[in-house]
């Protein structure tokens, strides 16, 4: 899975194997650092392994170093245009650089980075978007994933002939399709770990669809390395809906994955908003569970026997089955704190 070659980001393995990595984006402003240090706290919460800040001025790449003492999560730097902000951030001490290294200068101002970021050990994201295509590149072939591929390529090489080898690339459209194709293409064409995202992708209900449809086809292909959804909404959101694509791929190695029936007319207790408060009630859960919410004793029994817990539900009453034995009958209205208490009990965990 991804990409062989990888790099470290503060204590979090990209690339070389390891399983995908969940990054968002803070949309604080990066100099409120009271704003910014709550959001982070917030993002490590709900599962973010890796964040983004937005360093705009000289004033956000020192306010960068008082964030970095009041946070666990790895820092990376989102720099564009002025190469002076990103030696000021690395100064600040933040774990990772991203720039697309054609719109900070000539080669001179990128060796400079390169040679700041290798000397404090500090990786560096290319990453090209529809936006952001180098001007020949996109007279040759338009706005297309070949302009995006030829543009990364052309940007590693221009850090990979400062000796700077410690890089991950995203290439990032807001198509579903030419998503994928740019990544495929980078994916044959070189090994270096890949940050998947569909730029400008929506609200949380789209975005997260188009976001899905995309991570879904390369991470079955085996294609990248980590991973941001990029949500019109609270960043939070961002984390919740890529931890559901992971586990949708059973990629993801924590929480809770939950296995529910559509129901039908045979169903006889009111399972959909019982199955909406388990998935609620489980959201933070850290241990990686299969929990079964069925809602008959047709196939229910059956599906919940194969989970590690989960209820099946008769009429006005259900059953708790744990490791494929039946632990209980209860009515209802006890089913859901019944199931949680038994989870509770499994994990040592407060849900």
């Amino acid at each position: 899975m991804g990409s062989k070659q990888k790099i470290l980001v503060g204590g979090v393995t990209i690339g070389g194997g390891a399983p995908p990595v969940i990054q968002s984006m803070c949309n604080t402003d990066t100099r409120d650092v009271p704003a910014t240090v709550k959001q982070i706290n917030a993002l490590e919460e709900a599962g973010c392994q890796v964040v983004r800040l937005a360093i705009p001025d000289q004033e956000a790449a020192e306010a960068a170093s008082a964030i970095r003492t009041q946070v666990r999560l790895p820092l990376v730097a989102d720099i564009h245009f002025d190469y002076r902000l990103a030696l000021a951030a690395v100064k600040s001490g933040v774990h990772k650089v991203r720039i697309n290294p054609g719109n900070i200068g000539d080669k001179e101002k990128v060796r400079a980075v390169a040679e700041c970021c290798k000397a404090n050990g500090v990786p560096i994201r290319v990453g090209v978007n529809s936006g952001s295509i180098d001007r020949d590149l996109r007279e040759k072939y338009g706005v297309t994933p070949e302009a995006l591929c030829e543009s990364a390529l052309r940007n590693l090489a221009m850090l990979d002939e400062c000796g700077f080898f410690d890089t991950c690339v995203s290439l990032k459209m807001s198509n579903v399709f030419s998503t994928i194709r740019a990544y495929r293409l980078m994916a044959a064409r070189c090994d270096r770990p890949l940050h998947l995202g569909v730029t400008e992708a929506g609200g949380v209900h789209m975005g997260t669809l188009r976001s899905a449809a995309a991570f879904g086809a390369l991470l079955c292909d085996g294609i990248g390395d980590t991973i941001r959804v990029s949500l019109t909404a609270d960043p939070v959101q961002e984390i919740y809906a890529a931890r559901d694509i992971l586990k949708a791929l059973d990629l993801h190695q924590s929480g809770a994955r939950i296995v529910s029936c559509p129901t039908c007319g045979r169903t006889q207790i009111d399972l959909i908003p019982l199955a909406e408060a388990v998935e609620k009630r489980l959201e933070k859960l850290q241990t990686r569970l299969t929990v079964a919410v069925m809602g008959c004793v047709v196939n229910g029994p059956g599906e919940a026997r194969e989970a590690d817990i989960g209820i099946a539900g008769g009429r006005g009453e259900g059953v708790i089955i744990k490791k494929g034995e039946v632990l209980c009958r209860v009515p209802e209205t006890e089913l859901l704190p019944r199931l949680v208490e038994e989870i509770e009990k499994m994990t040592g965990e407060t849900l």
